[in-house]
């Protein structure tokens, strides 16, 4: 019986996952450089995909800006932007996508397109177009309506003489700057694995969609490492507290 209770209870959490909207999302991250340009917001594309994004109700956060502290904990949380160009014969053509942290899209717009001969004017109003259908589309942040069922579990009759808990104290920042020396990093089939002098493994960093960000694996806690500034910052959460750790990378 209790088995197929288990069964039943997944069943349920697996389909509510597949039916996340964008209601269910906070932060959208939008990258520096899109792929089908050679330059970080080539002709203003990205901080216009920004502005899009936030005139919906986002809180849209570009590659080169810090990521808010719940981003930071859970990378899932927010959705990655991509514009995908398809190419065709003096016509501009980008399509809309919005990726969750698993690659799988939840939401993507019709096409948008342009015959406008000057480069900026078409990539503008192609993108625009694109943001059209997301424009059709009713949002709300509700972060729980989609969430898991919860197992049931017993609880116990409150014990009048015990004391009531304090509210924990809300995350603070802690910076701490080099403290792992100079790192040496290491190509890996899916991003880097930083070295240190000795030489021992110290982290593995896993590429995202976001240029110059990396989830961490196989250190003592796992976070991002990302660039800020043209410096490298490992961060993540210890004791409830976000640790800010200034790295030095030789790529």
């Amino acid at each position: 019986m209790r088995t197929y209770a288990i069964l039943i209870f997944l069943l349920f959490a697996g389909t509510a996952y597949s039916q996340k909207t964008i209601n269910n999302y906070k932060y959208v991250l939008v990258p520096d450089r899109f792929d089908f340009f050679k330059m970080d917001n080539q002709y203003g594309l990205n901080t216009l995909t920004k502005f899009l994004l936030q005139e919906k109700g986002f809180t849209a956060v570009m590659g080169s800006e810090p990521l808010p502290p719940e981003v930071v904990a859970n990378p899932c949380s927010a959705l990655k932007t991509e514009v995908v160009e398809k190419k065709g014969l003096f016509v501009t053509n980008l399509t809309l996508l919005l990726k969750d942290c698993q690659g799988n899209i939840i939401f993507k717009s019709k096409e948008g397109k342009s015959r406008e001969k000057e480069f900026q004017a078409a990539y503008e109003f192609a993108l625009r177009g694109a943001f059209s259908s997301l424009n059709d589309v009713p949002y709300k942040y509700d972060s729980v309506s989609l969430a898991p069922p919860q197992p049931v579990v017993a609880v116990q009759p409150p014990i009048p003489s015990a004391p009531v808990p304090a509210p924990a104290a809300a995350p603070t920042s802690v910076a701490i700057t080099e403290s792992m020396g100079t790192l040496y990093a290491q190509a890996t089939a899916n991003g880097y694995q930083l070295i240190d002098t000795t030489p021992k493994k110290v982290l593995t960093l896993l590429k995202t969609s976001m240029p110059d960000y990396f989830i961490t694996e196989g250190g003592a806690y796992n976070g991002l490492v990302f660039k800020n500034n043209g410096e490298w910052f490992y961060e993540y959460y210890k004791d409830g507290k976000l640790v800010s750790l200034k790295l030095q990378i030789k790529f």
